[in-house]
């Protein structure tokens, strides 16, 4: 039951990068956060990619394999590479989620903590750089 639990949040979480990614105009994603310590949008995302290809193989071995990130440094700033890297590693891990009878849950649980960290990172970003907010985004967290 948990596993059932846990890829349906990832499956939300997914969804809410997948309309991100959507609204997003491509020049913004090499944009940062003013005056403030940030990085780019397009970084972020590629934390959240590097994330997902990372958890896989740990959930594939049982254990923290290390960091890998299949979207190159380069293409943060293109918005189809982010997007097919996005959409590329959510289809991996709900392909294996769903096909998988064991793997450790306490690492999936680990991603889901990862996704939705960067929501919350990336809720800063738009109201920062005054974008406006996906309206699924909208919806899950009760933004304005």
């Amino acid at each position: 039951m948990a596993h059932n639990l846990i890829t349906d949040r990832l499956k939300v979480s997914f969804q809410l990068y997948d309309d991100l990614i959507q609204f997003l105009p491509e020049d913004f994603l090499t944009q940062r956060l003013g005056d403030l310590p940030s990085n780019e949008i397009g970084h972020q995302l590629w934390c959240v990619v590097g994330a997902r290809a990372s958890y896989l193989d740990a959930l594939k071995a049982g254990s923290w394999q290390g960091f890998r990130c299949p979207l190159a440094a380069d293409d943060t700033g293109v918005i189809d590479a982010v997007q097919r890297a996005l959409t590329s590693t959510a289809e991996d891990l709900v392909s294996y989620l769903t096909s998988s009878t064991g793997y450790p849950e306490s690492l999936a649980v680990e991603l889901l903590e990862h996704e939705v960290q960067h929501h919350g990172q990336l809720i800063r970003y738009l109201y920062g750089l005054k974008l406006g907010v996906p309206r699924s985004w909208k919806l899950r967290y009760n933004l304005d």
